[in-house]
């Protein structure tokens, strides 16, 4: 027993220090979900909808990032209708905004498909909502970042 406490006493400076270390590289302050611009519905090669935009960020931190993965839910109208799972290799600067291009494949059948193409022909305003995590690297050490974002859109096709 008494062996066992003097080799804790003796590795406990060495524990403190890493656990010292391993904080210091999280960062201070949350990268910022702000929201996504520039959000377009266009068709792909087998002519489904596909939801494209530039997610918009801001790190807070002093110190640069790596933004790692981005996996968010996409929900029209209180139904899921897109995920977004892109794994990237981002650098994000200090104290600035950033913007990520996100693509995300559109579900219309959990909207139902007539009502949804009215819709996006007539242009009609939808609640959209992002829920999801960023994944991003400080000093070798990966957090997550977790975000909701609601807005009103209005889309067309």
């Amino acid at each position: 027993m008494i062996n066992q406490l003097k080799k804790f006493v003796t590795l406990s400076p060495i524990v403190f220090l890493l656990v010292i270390v391993a904080v210091s590289c999280v960062p201070k302050d949350e990268v910022v979900f702000k929201g996504v611009k520039n959000i377009s519905v266009e068709q792909d090669e087998n002519n489904e909808p596909v939801l494209r935009g530039e997610a918009l960020f801001y790190n807070p931190n002093n110190e640069k990032m790596k933004l790692k993965e981005i996996y968010a839910d996409v929900l029209v109208n209180g139904k899921p209708s897109a995920q977004v799972r892109q794994n990237l290799k981002l650098t994000i600067p200090a104290k600035s905004d950033f913007s990520v291009p996100v693509l995300a494949q559109l579900s219309l059948k959990e909207l139902g498909l007539l009502d949804t193409i009215v819709n996006l022909l007539g242009g009609k305003k939808f609640d959209v909502q992002y829920t999801g995590f960023v994944r991003i690297a400080v000093h070798g050490v990966t957090i997550k970042v977790p975000f909701t974002y609601q807005e009103q859109l209005r889309l067309r096709l």
